[in-house]
């Protein structure tokens, strides 16, 4: 089977590999022309565990090829995956101009039946955009093609992305014609070999269940925020409070856990997308605001915390950060916690040493040297007044407590995900602040 993945960004690289295991011949394109030649070399421009060594593994077997011209290979391709970026515009609707362009390109050099199908997290409606541009351009042409679109959204969670495609929960599949419904029946049966988890549906459902899940998610993470800071306020421990309603089955453990708010490319996003798709159809999504609300006064939590402590006295103060990306495993730093508590810390005239494993060399990308980046994590706390820990990178787990005692300057810790034992902390002659008790 023969398939092309437009966009080689998180989405499409990941999910083109993925297929690539499976024997699947798949020809990436992507107009950046510098990317597509470091592809080819071996060097891919993500951080995601894994998915160097598979690139390479299938690049090696010639099942996975690299290319900037789309037009070039439509002849010999089945299916195309349309993966491109879908940014936010200034008023938080998707921003749909690469998806359409991809399908203008389609339209305007596809020869012999193609089915589309969009990757990209889009909004309601954009496959019959999508439709109605390839349309448009065959009729240009002058010429009769037939063609189907389908959505099938992605839902990979970043650091855990090949897992996530290779042995997926469900995988969402919204067509409008039975030839379509059997192409992708056929392209995703090796990864469902021991049950059925594809769902097929009508395309609009498709879209519109990428967005609900990922607002649903983002909801249950800012209702927790919201109860960890009342409990705060009451003497209540959210820790307790996540096992007591966890253990209801009806509501289960995952996405309970407080923290300094949520990040990344999905969430704030979607959340985002799907307020604006509401107000375009005149109707408020009430709890979705409270949601986005909620996140980004979270973010500034930490710091409000450390200025308690400080009296609002922080000029001068040296702050380590351990973690800048949105979330372990990742160097994905878009919407992260740890920009807004820099800008903060920066105008509170203090200084910033920070360490993560994976996204200095992104936070380099955008803020430039106006912080120090730290050569490990126990450098980052050379003479500091307070660390922050804002994310939860498994190496800052277990760390020498000794070591980083007698490294900082004052023996103050502010947790931003609660992985820490307070009463080990306290113990040992730290000041200790968490979230939600």
């Amino acid at each position: 089977m023969n398939i092309a993945i437009v966009g080689t960004g998180y989405v499409g690289l990941v999910t083109g590999t993925c297929f690539a295991e499976t024997g699947v011949n798949v020809t990436c394109v992507d107009v950046n022309a510098e990317k597509i030649e470091n592809l080819q070399k071996g060097i891919i421009p993500i951080y995601e565990p894994g998915l160097e060594d598979m690139v390479q593994r299938n690049v090696n077997a010639g099942r996975l090829h690299f290319t900037t011209a789309l037009e070039n290979c439509l002849d010999n391709v089945d299916i195309v995956f349309s993966a491109v970026g879908t940014p936010p515009d200034e008023d938080g609707s998707a921003d749909l101009s690469y998806v359409l362009a991809v399908a203008k390109t389609i339209g305007a050099n596809m020869k012999k039946y193609t089915l589309v199908v969009t990757k990209s997290t889009v909004p309601v409606g954009t496959a019959h955009k999508v439709k109605d541009t390839i349309q448009a351009e065959l009729d240009k042409r002058g010429v009769s093609i037939e063609f189907d679109v389908a959505s099938n959204p992605e839902f990979l969670k970043e650091g855990n992305a090949i897992d996530d495609f290779m042995s997926p929960d469900r995988v969402v599949v919204g067509v409008e014609s039975e030839r379509a419904k059997k192409l992708m029946t056929k392209l995703y049966k090796p990864f469902m070999m021991l049950n059925s988890r594809v769902i097929f549906m009508d395309i609009p459902s498709a879209e519109m269940t990428k967005y609900a899940a990922n607002s649903m998610l983002a909801t249950r993470i800012s209702f927790m925020n919201d109860i960890a800071n009342l409990c705060e306020l009451v003497g209540a421990d959210v820790n307790m409070v996540r096992d007591g309603i966890g253990s209801d089955s009806r509501i289960g453990r995952k996405f309970l856990y407080p923290g300094c708010g949520y990040g990344g490319s999905c969430f704030p996003k979607d959340v985002k997308a799907l307020i604006k798709t509401a107000e375009q159809n005149g109707y408020p999504m009430r709890v979705l605001k409270a949601v986005e609300e909620v996140n980004e006064t979270q973010k500034s939590l930490l710091f409000e915390k450390l200025e308690k402590i400080f009296n609002g006295d922080l000029e001068g103060k040296t702050i380590a950060l351990w973690g800048l990306a949105f979330k372990p495993g990742t160097d994905d730093m878009r919407e992260a916690p740890a920009l807004v508590l820099i800008e903060k810390l920066r105008k509170a005239g203090c200084v910033v040493r920070a360490y993560d494993p994976a996204a200095m060399g992104e936070s380099k990308r955008r803020i430039g040297d106006t912080i120090f980046y730290a050569c490990d994590m126990y450098d980052a706390l050379l003479d500091a007044d307070a660390l922050m820990l804002v994310t939860e990178w498994k190496e800052f787990r277990l760390p020498a407590w000794g070591v980083v005692k007698k490294t900082m300057k004052q023996p103050v810790i502010l947790d931003g995900r609660n992985i820490y034992d307070a009463k080990e902390l306290q113990d040992l002659g730290f000041v200790y602040r968490c979230i939600g008790k």
